[in-house]
């Protein structure tokens, strides 16, 4: 069998992710604007140029369009732990994962200059609210088999208590960014609440 990498698949898919990440975007924009209930699928789609069919193929539920970014959350934080040098504990990945999002100002490190928007749209609606607390189980559960695979004599638990850790730093950063409060004083909090977070978790021995 040829191992070589097939051109066009690569193509296709790129293709692929352009195509989701440009209805996310617009998606984006839109219920930022006018609010979740106001924008219908139908009116992404048409902005976006592709059926209402090609919309649900990307995103199951209209909610993902705006929490578009939960099976990332899931991958990256399985894979921290997955893809870990030999020698480095799950939770020390784990941590440096964490630190590494909020220094990037990546929307999944908790701070950044928008995500007071982003998130005074989540409190509106009480779907978006019910689909970001099933992004939490979500995510959850995959932080969990990647502690069975590393090994850890109880990984949902290990996973349940970082899970917890991380939502308590991340929801008091984003009320702090919805009051109002500067960008790089709730950065400084949020790595220290991150910190001292991993700290607790490693001396419970979540680890083993």
């Amino acid at each position: 069998m040829d191992s070589r990498p097939d051109p066009e698949l690569s193509l296709r898919e790129r293709k692929k992710r352009e195509t989701r990440q440009r209805i996310s975007d617009i998606a984006t924009d839109l219920i930022g604007k006018r609010g979740f209930d106001a924008v219908t699928v139908a009116e992404i789609a048409r902005a976006a140029g592709v059926s209402p069919m090609t919309v649900f193929n990307y995103f199951p539920r209209k909610e993902d369009l705006f929490l578009d970014r939960i099976p990332e959350a899931a991958d990256l934080f399985a894979s921290a732990i997955r893809d870990r040098a030999p020698d480095e504990p799950p939770l020390a990945a784990l941590r440096r994962l964490a630190l590494r999002l909020l220094e990037e100002r990546h929307p999944l490190g908790g701070v950044g200059d928008t995500f007071a928007d982003f998130w005074r749209t989540v409190a509106a609606s009480s779907a978006l609210r019910a689909r970001a607390r099933e992004g939490v189980e979500e995510i959850e559960a995959a932080l969990a088999a990647a502690f069975g695979e590393a090994g850890v004599a109880d990984p949902e638990l290990s996973a349940a208590l970082t899970m917890a850790a991380y939502r308590t730093v991340f929801v008091a950063s984003v009320r702090r960014l919805l009051a109002g409060d500067l960008v790089t004083e709730v950065a400084r909090d949020h790595r220290r609440r991150l910190e001292a977070a991993f700290d607790a978790l490693e001396r419970a021995g979540l680890d083993g």
